[in-house]
């Protein structure tokens, strides 16, 4: 079993080995789940630079509403 050690500044490092399995990379975001005694760090997907700004100007007039879905 892989471990980490909190610093004194509330740090955390990731084992070499789950950075690498991973593919994380310096500066990524994580969530961060609190359940009873168990914390779970799920690594945010960044959205492809392809996708940004696909959206623009679109008509959100159609949306069907919430009282529309089955």
């Amino acid at each position: 079993m892989l471990e980490a050690t909190l610093s004194n500044q509330n740090q955390v490092v990731i084992p070499k080995e789950i950075v690498d399995s991973l593919h994380l990379q310096a500066g990524q975001t994580f969530n961060v789940v609190l359940k009873e005694d168990f914390i779970a760090l799920v690594p945010q997907q960044a959205m492809p630079k392809s996708l940004r700004g696909i959206l623009k100007g679109a008509n959100a007039d159609n949306i069907r509403d919430r009282s529309d879905r089955i």
